[in-house]
């Protein structure tokens, strides 16, 4: 056995460091930790490790900020995803995570391979997945290859949920011109696991083998982590051979093979072999627990010849787990892998020395001091410069062009507001029998606990062209928003999960909007109590040059004790109409603004999280004591299109009263004013009654009732004719999208 790896020459090893996204400054680091030039393998270690996809060398200063802890809180960020309690000795297993690159260079495997990394994170945790979530960004339509991104993506979340038996049951859409070259695929998935059984990376135990279960190893994916670290530029298709390949039935079996397994006492530690393979599995894991790891790469299960132990380690083929076992259960572990026609192998064991040694065809390939990889790794507080101010825009001043029919026509059927049943629809939100809510039925997804009444409820929430104008308020806002959704439900919001997309970080203005934001969802987390337990963070979002709208894209959970106490937004007939929270007729940053009026300027709406926290609390009481029939939250179009969607739901109009003086109709229609929620009770005197002891704004806006919404002086506008403004846009724009 060679005991000192094959060195690079200096100068091709600086040549390959920087090819590898390791600045000068940063190989000179490597150089002084291993004392000497590395090997290729080693060099690879290192700029995985380093990447600001792996070791958030850009983020990390900031994100301290977040509040992590509750008493509901078993686990928070630094696990492969969060875990909180939800009673009955169960816990709600979750975390988002980005494949945005991935999906602009290959859409379909792209968004595939996604949904399959954060179902894994989920399951090695000990959790069983019971449904995915998404949220999306995209450029529009008629920008070059953007139909086929959207298409592509959309078939590939669906093809892989669908085939691994996981519901996709939730999710947003946003569609910008500043997501042209850089679409953002984010996904979510939320499982359930026994509060006292959660596994963890933390290796240990001298001696104790390492196992490698799964798919065989490829090609593919290798360098994956680090092409998620750089800004994309003209010749990103020449990068596919990045792109990992995913396959859901295999998927399945890994997930019934390691929830088999982790029934019994044989694992010591699990990790997914995620971005960097089984670099960062191994690393992490050794890391964790202060040991050091030695692997044998010949034993390596391997789909394809003559792969080297650089390839081995860097490859990111998916549906692949590393466990750590206790001595003597291998054979366990192998029976249980064999029967759901799995590779296993044993491929090393923990040391005491703290450092990672690899091995290969005789040969030391790598021998690296682990905690330097992590406590060494570059940490960067970068420049910010602060967003400038927009002005707090006066709807008085800002004419009307259309009135309020011809724009709420026009606002359902826009790209932001028109149906999703197009993307929806490839998704199955029902199989496994436990999806109460279905997509569009409710302001977050519900999904029964089996053996239970109880049930989570779950959603994704973001306004990046809020965050663009305000990264602080931004932040705030999304945060807000997600709790607000749960809330609608009847649910009680426990915590979130969130995924950081922002542009090139090196630009103090792009930095100024990570800070920004991050102040914004803190104060919004500790005014909610809805704790951050686990997230991602995806930077360089950028292609030549242009970044994406910043979007700190939150996933809320929550849950209810009833799942029959649970209301959606469908709007019957007969019910009063209370619409709870202040209205001043917001219109900054307004999507009826941007899509009426041809303006995206002006300071978005403020969130006043004291009066959130009091309006939210107060709804969900009157939900659960059930005084409410249906209940919708205030966002994107304002009053007008929450009643429009309530109609459309439930296939009920409703007769509209005219707004407060002083607030023009435009703003009282349309204004975008927070912490607003717009209720169907049965009892509007009872409520509003309630809502007076409460301290709580509420007015009473109409009744339910008819075919059609009925405005203050006689207009008229059909539900029918809602629905198909409503429903015809996504199918006429998809209709002529090819394959990925």
């Amino acid at each position: 056995m060679t005991q000192t790896p094959a060195l690079l020459a200096p100068e091709r090893a600086r040549q390959l460091a920087a090819e590898y996204g390791l600045k000068p400054d940063e190989y000179d680091r490597v150089l002084a930790i291993l004392g000497r030039a590395p090997s290729l393998c080693e060099l690879g270690i290192f700029s995985v490790m380093w990447s600001e996809h792996c070791s958030y060398k850009s983020s990390r200063v900031w994100l301290k900020e977040l509040p992590t802890k509750a008493p509901w809180v078993i686990q928070g960020p630094g696990e492969n995803a969060g875990v909180i309690d939800i009673g009955d000795g169960l816990a709600a297993v979750f975390k988002m995570e980005s494949h945005n690159h991935p999906s602009f260079i290959e859409p379909y495997q792209g968004a595939a391979t996604g949904v399959g990394g954060i179902l894994r994170d989920v399951f090695t945790m000990g959790a069983r997945p019971i449904a995915n979530l998404n949220a999306l960004r995209f450029g529009m339509p008629d920008a070059p290859r953007m139909k086929q991104v959207i298409d592509g993506v959309v078939r590939g979340i669906g093809g892989y949920g669908n085939c691994v038996g996981v519901p996709t049951v939730g999710g947003e859409v946003n569609f910008h011109p500043r997501y042209n070259g850089n679409p953002l695929v984010n996904a979510m998935t939320v499982g359930i696991a026994r509060a006292d059984r959660i596994f963890t990376a933390a290796a240990s135990g001298v001696g104790n083998p390492v196992v490698y279960v799964g798919s065989k190893t490829g090609r593919d994916g290798i360098h994956g982590a680090t092409m998620a670290s750089t800004e994309f530029t003209a010749d990103s298709e020449e990068k596919r051979p990045t792109v990992q390949i995913g396959d859901p039935f295999t998927e399945k079996l890994l997930i019934e093979a390691c929830l088999e397994l982790m029934a019994t006492d044989a694992i010591v530690a699990i990790q997914d072999m995620g971005a960097a393979g089984l670099t960062s599995s191994s690393v992490e894991m050794a890391g964790k627990g202060g040991m050091g790891i030695e692997l044998e790469l010949d034993r390596v299960p391997q789909r394809e010849t003559g792969m080297t132990a650089y390839e081995m380690m860097l490859s990111e083929s998916q549906e692949r787990m590393l466990m750590i076992l206790k001595p003597g259960r291998e054979h366990v572990a192998e029976a249980i892998f064999t029967k759901w026609e799995l590779d296993f192998a044993v491929i090393g064991h923990l040391t005491d020395t703290g450092r990672i040694v690899l091995k290969h065809k005789g040969r030391l390939e790598a021998d690296i001091e682990l905690a330097p990889l992590e406590s060494e790794a570059p940490l960067y507080r970068r420049p910010t410069a602060e967003t400038p101010r927009q002005a707090v825009l006066d709807a008085a001043a800002i004419a009307d062009p259309v009135g309020p029919e011809a724009a709420l026509l026009t606002l359902v059927g826009s790209l932001d507001l028109c149906s999703r049943r197009w993307i929806w629809d490839q998704y199955d939100s029902m199989v496994g029998g436990q999806t109460a809510r279905r997509p569009g039925a409710a302001d977050a997804a519900i999904v029964r606990i089996e053996e239970s009444r109880r049930a989570l409820a779950m959603t994704t929430d973001c306004t990046p062209r809020y965050c663009l104008a305000d990264p602080e308020e931004g932040g705030k806002q999304a945060v807000a928003e997600a709790w607000r959704n749960i809330t609608a439900t009847g649910g009680l919001p426990l915590a979130i999960t969130d995924n950081m997309n922002f542009g090139n970080p090196e630009k103090p203005e792009i930095m100024g909007q990570f800070a920004a934001a991050v102040r914004g969802m803190a104060a919004a987390c500790i005014a909610l109590d809805f704790p951050v337990v686990s997230g991602n963070v995806s930077l360089y979002n950028e292609t030549e040059g242009r970044g994406i709208l910043p979007t700190p894209a939150i996933g809320g959970v929550g849950v209810l004790d009833d799942v029959a106490q649970a209301v959606g937004l469908g709007l019957k007939p007969g019910l009063d109409l209370v619409l709870v929270g202040e209205t001043r007729g917001w219109l900054g940053q307004s999507l009826w603004l941007r899509e009426i009026a041809g303006r995206e300027d002006g300071a978005p709406p403020p969130v006043d999280l004291t009066a959130e926290r009091r309006n939210g609390d107060a709804v969900r009481g009157w939900i659960r004591q059930g005084l409410v029939a249906a209940s919708h939250d205030l966002s994107d179009g304002g009053l007008l299109v929450a009643a429009a969607e309530m109609a459309m739901a439930g296939g009920a109009g409703a007769v509209l009263d005219a707004g407060p003086a002083g607030i023009p109709a435009h703003g009282w229609w349309f204004g975008e004013d927070q912490g607003r929620y717009l209720l169907a009770v049965r009892d509007g005197d009872a409520m509003l009654a309630a809502a007076k002891a409460a301290g709580v704004p509420a007015i009473r806006i109409g009744r339910s009732g008819g075919e059609a919404l009925v405005l203050p002086g006689g207009q008229s506008i059909s539900v029918a004719k809602l629905a198909e403004a409503h429903e015809r846009t996504l199918p006429a724009l998809m209709a002529e999208a090819g394959g990925a």
